[in-house]
């Protein structure tokens, strides 16, 4: 009798859908690797550089501002020129800026370049996604976005590691150099392999993209300056980027073609995927990617041994997104969601325990936690993010979903920066504490709005 053997849903997958699968997880891992590239590099490019605590924040929150400013414009482009056209446009994108930030005289210069990152990386990460709703349907669609929010946290994982081993091969610029020829390679894939998507030919919104690029980059500004800059200025940012949001919605409501569709938000479930997406970024993912900061300069840990200290974190993510699917199904997407975050905020407020004089394994148990939670918590997103919407809107409503959570890593990573710039280790980690309940704070935001949402809209599909 011969023995009965057991296939995947990948192994099920024909070879052109197992083949595009590959690129975009692939793409978005490199988005992520682009994402994380500082981690460990940041002191060096701080004494390479002569950056001030201003800049180090910008840097660590350049290609986040870059990525949720051009997310919804990508969508946009992607929904009406094609995605596939689109996702390898942001790749070339990356190729370039990559390559430039290697090449970077100084830190004005290289925050340029790591928001012009963020904005391949929009391209990426908007039509990536897009295109496997375009391609998988059904059970097999929840397959495919759970290995691309494994892809996520795998990029997250491998991408300090990788720039701590070339670094001490080279310098921080090794990884740029990396992150350029890798793009290259998988823009040239995309392009053979991908599918194209029906393409309107509608005008592209150019007046709402530039207003949301400038109002999102006001406000962070006025964040990243409120700590050290004068209070006229930041003011005069904050209102400046208050009403140039507030015209955006405004100019979304009239044109034809608008790149955020607003009627969208009336989906309870598609609006409580968004803020749920928002929380994640400023709670979790911005305060688990600045403990590697924390052990090098709070306990003195060389780079790569913070790596991989935070592969206890990104590592547990990405097999627990690969896990997610195999829940119950009488688990809602929206149930998940709010049980990952709930265990999320649990893991960020034991971060608190990391202080001097305590040794590095105090961060190991919210780290683990954080990486279960969080793992689940995008695979649950990244499903609702094209559950929600038309089928001929799902760059758009993938787009929005990366919106939230890119912008929200923007705010919490600058915020988190800022607060342990100190130039004390006590200083240090009395920054890190009130950054710690800070953004608990801001998960626990995320839940309240989510069981809000859970009560005035009706279960959606799971």
């Amino acid at each position: 009798m011969k023995p009965v053997m057991k296939h995947t849903m990948a192994d099920e997958m024909p070879g052109a859908e197992r083949g595009a699968l590959s690129i975009i997880a692939s793409a978005t891992f490199l988005a992520l690797v682009v994402f994380t590239a500082p981690l460990t590099t940041l002191d060096s490019m701080t004494d390479a550089l002569r950056l001030t605590p201003d800049a180090q924040a910008w840097i660590m929150s350049g290609m986040p501002l870059g990525a949720a400013c051009g997310l919804l414009t990508a969508g946009a482009i992607g929904d009406t020129l094609g995605r596939k056209r689109t996702f390898v446009g942001g790749l070339w994108l990356t190729v370039v800026s990559s390559v430039a930030a290697a090449l970077a005289p100084d830190g004005t210069f290289l925050i340029a370049m790591r928001v012009i990152q963020g904005f391949g990386s929009a391209g990426i990460m908007a039509c990536g996604l897009g295109l496997l709703g375009q391609i998988f349907h059904g059970e097999s669609r929840r397959h495919a976005a759970a290995i691309w929010a494994a892809s996520l946290g795998g990029g997250v994982a491998a991408g300090p590691i990788i720039a701590s081993l070339l670094l001490s091969a080279g310098g921080w610029q090794g990884i740029h150099w990396l992150i350029a020829l890798v793009s290259a390679g998988l823009a040239v894939a995309a392009a053979a392999r991908l599918p194209e998507s029906p393409r309107s030919g509608e005008k592209v919104d150019i007046a709402g993209s530039v207003l949301l690029m400038t109002g999102l980059g006001c406000l962070l500004a006025a964040l990243t300056e409120a700590r050290v800059g004068e209070a006229a200025m930041v003011a005069t940012l904050c209102v400046a980027g208050v009403v140039l949001v507030l015209l955006f919605v405004v100019v979304e409501t009239r044109v034809k073609n608008p790149i955020l569709t607003l009627d969208l938000f009336r989906d309870m479930n598609f609006t409580g995927a968004t803020l749920a997406a928002f929380a994640s970024g400023a709670g979790v993912l911005a305060l688990m990617s600045m403990v590697p900061t924390v052990l090098v300069r709070g306990l003195g840990k060389g780079p790569l041994f913070a790596a991989i200290v935070l592969v206890t974190w990104s590592g547990l993510t990405v097999v627990a997104a690969l896990c997610a699917r195999f829940l119950p199904h009488r688990f809602s997407s929206r149930q998940r969601v709010i049980w990952s975050i709930l265990g999320c905020a649990f893991a960020q407020f034991l971060l608190i325990f990391a202080d001097d004089g305590w040794t590095w394994a105090a961060v190991l148990p919210g780290l683990v936690l954080a990486g279960i939670s969080n793992g689940i918590l995008n695979a649950s997103l990244g499903h609702e993010a094209v559950q929600t919407v038309p089928l001929e809107r799902t760059a758009m409503g993938s787009a929005a979903n990366n919106t939230a959570r890119y912008l929200g890593s923007a705010i919490g990573i600058a915020m988190v920066s800022l607060l342990i710039s100190e130039p004390t280790v006590e200083g240090l980690f009395a920054g890190w504490h009130v950054a710690v309940l800070a953004s608990t704070a801001i998960s626990l935001f995320g839940v309240g709005a989510m069981l809000f949402v859970a009560r005035r809209g009706a279960e959606g599909p799971s």
